[in-house]
């Protein structure tokens, strides 16, 4: 049996992106994040703090399962009324501004949304092969533009270093 389309209006610009970013790590990583995740364990076990040690065991198995396999691709939408990641649409009213990061140095090309809701992660959307400005022009006209962000989030800085 065929799955309903569910119309989110009409689509403005449309393009591929990976689900996540996926970090080349070498064995020297490999290596640094085994000794701080077994310090890590130790010192959960001489402080008494067993649930840290279980978390530290599941974060440590959600990389290695996660590390073997490939990025899907996610279809990325911005209609008229909101944007569509995959599966999961995001109506305008829902979204508080919108934010273009550009370092052609570093190779970062994305599109960030907030939420309304402070209970939201912000989204985060690579623009590969996509003109900047178009998206910058039809967004304008449903979300204010963030122009004082002009470089990519801690979050995500740390994550890059850390190649998590």
């Amino acid at each position: 049996m065929e799955q309903a389309k569910i119309n989110y209006g009409e689509v403005l610009h449309s393009w591929i992106v990976p689900e996540y970013v996926e970090h080349e790590r070498s064995r020297l990583w490999y290596i640094i994040a085994s000794v701080v995740g077994f310090v890590l364990i130790i010192y959960s076990f001489f402080s008494a703090n067993f649930l840290f040690a279980v978390i530290i065991i599941v974060g440590t198995l959600i990389i290695i399962i996660h590390d073997g396999q490939k990025p899907a691709r996610v279809k990325v939408a911005v209609t008229d009324e909101g944007v569509v990641i995959g599966r999961a649409f995001y109506d305008y009213n829902g979204l508080k501004n919108f934010a273009i990061v550009e370092k052609k140095n570093e190779n970062i090309k994305n599109l960030y949304f907030e939420f309304k809701s402070a209970l939201r992660q912000r989204l985060s959307i690579p623009l590969d092969g996509i003109e900047i400005n178009d998206i910058k022009t039809t967004l304008s006209k449903h979300l204010p533009l963030d122009k004082e962000r002009t470089d990519i989030p801690v979050s995500e800085q740390l994550s890059r270093l850390l190649k998590l």
